[in-house]
């Protein structure tokens, strides 16, 4: 009724104010004027039933269907929960910056250790200048069966060589290496090893045999592993490299192994420059080479074995500065160990246990490569770390490029 308007009762009126009609008669008020007032109404009550209509339609949709900002906002709220998801597994990877490291006491034990010698409210606090870490290389940061990466190398060197040294197949240990390959090397001893390193390592420039290493790491696989040498490195160990570094350490490798030919590569593989790689040397002497140019040629002399009591030396030759951290292997790293843990103030030296023949290999205290008997009876002592390569490690080798 509120849809009638006072207009259309304004016009229900008598014809004229002055007639006099009777109460019964039908034409008191204007038929017309009251058929039209009517139609209006019947036309308005025909409007609102139609806008009521709508208005339940428009209602049920917005119960069951979102408006068009609402379903935006859903749908923003939505790319965000995925992108927080995301920020959050690239923030947890970020914030453990040993990923290949399973949880354990051993990885507590190096991020306690690290934290402690670089936090400035530390009372273990180290001066950036002292803080040095030490690294043997085979078994340690690369792999050192079945034999020793190097000596690989030195077999290889002898087979391509005989064609300029025929005597070879006649004469020993180059015989035995011959017919027997590292197994025949081994048989020779020390002083077989040393006389074949000698003859393969030695005799041309420094230059030339920079060289002929790099041409053998590109071309070369490991046996078993058939990946190529450089990439039989540890990702656990190049991730705590990473570390140290970012922390302020000065990282070295002090090896066994030959300078000159860990040198070639330990840069690009480990970020490791070659003034910071110390190993076993053969003499070198300055000379005059050809159109007036100058050279270091190598001699087949061993100059120095830097290994089991030559590494304490050896560190102190070339770095000067006793270490704070020592990573070692074999029972050639427990001189290196006990020189560096006998320091003044917060030390750490650790070893790694080759437990995992799935997926690289398992020896300690019987093998003639690497061999951990004595070192390992002295750990707990000695308070060195274990590293249990199988249960230590989720993953043991880095992406290969191939």
């Amino acid at each position: 009724l509120g849809l009638i308007s006072l207009n259309d009762c304004s016009r229900l009126e008598p014809v004229s104010s002055n007639a006099r009609r009777p109460p019964w008669d039908l034409a008191l008020v204007e038929l017309p004027s009251l058929q039209s007032t009517m139609t209006r109404l019947r036309s308005r009550l025909r409007l609102l039933s139609l806008l009521v209509g709508l208005t339940l339609l428009s209602c049920e949709r917005a119960v069951c269907e979102p408006s068009h900002a609402l379903r935006s906002s859903m749908s923003e709220a939505s790319t965000s929960t995925a992108s927080d998801a995301v920020s959050a597994a690239a923030s947890q990877t970020e914030s453990d910056p040993l990923p290949s490291w399973n949880e354990g006491d051993a990885k507590k034990s190096l991020l306690e250790f690290i934290s402690a010698v670089t936090s400035a409210n530390s009372t273990d606090f180290v001066d950036p200048s002292e803080r040095i870490a030490v690294f043997d290389n085979d078994g340690t940061l690369w792999v050192e069966k079945p034999f020793y990466t190097q000596a690989l190398f030195a077999v290889d060197r002898v087979k391509s060589l005989v064609p300029e040294h025929p005597e070879w197949n006649e004469t020993e240990p180059f015989k035995s290496v011959l017919e027997n390959g590292t197994h025949g090397l081994v048989a020779g001893g020390i002083a077989g090893i040393f006389s074949v390193v000698g003859a393969t390592h030695t005799n041309m420039t420094d230059e030339e045999f920079a060289g002929t290493v790099s041409d053998w790491l590109a071309a070369s696989r490991h046996p078993s592993l058939q990946r190529p040498y450089t990439e039989c490195v540890y990702q656990p160990q190049l991730e705590l490299l990473s570390l140290l570094k970012e922390k302020g350490f000065k990282v070295f490798i002090v090896s066994g192994g030959g300078v000159d030919f860990m040198r070639v590569w330990t840069n690009e593989v480990y970020g490791i420059p070659p003034e910071r790689v110390v190993g076993s040397t053969f003499k070198t002497e300055f000379r005059e080479g050809p159109n007036g140019t100058f050279v270091l040629y190598r001699l087949p002399e061993l100059e120095f074995l830097n290994d089991k009591a030559g590494k304490p030396v050896g560190i102190h030759r070339h770095i000067g500065r006793r270490p704070i951290l020592s990573f070692g292997n074999s029972d050639g790293d427990l001189q290196m160990a006990q020189y560096t843990t006998a320091g003044e103030g917060r030390r750490l030296a650790l070893f790694v246990h080759h437990t995992d023949a799935e997926r690289e290999f398992a020896y300690d205290r019987q093998s003639p490569v690497g061999k951990f008997d004595k070192a390992l009876d002295m750990a707990e002592s000695q308070g060195w770390v274990l590293v249990d390569m199988k249960r230590d490690w989720n993953r043991v080798w880095p992406a290969s490029s191939s």
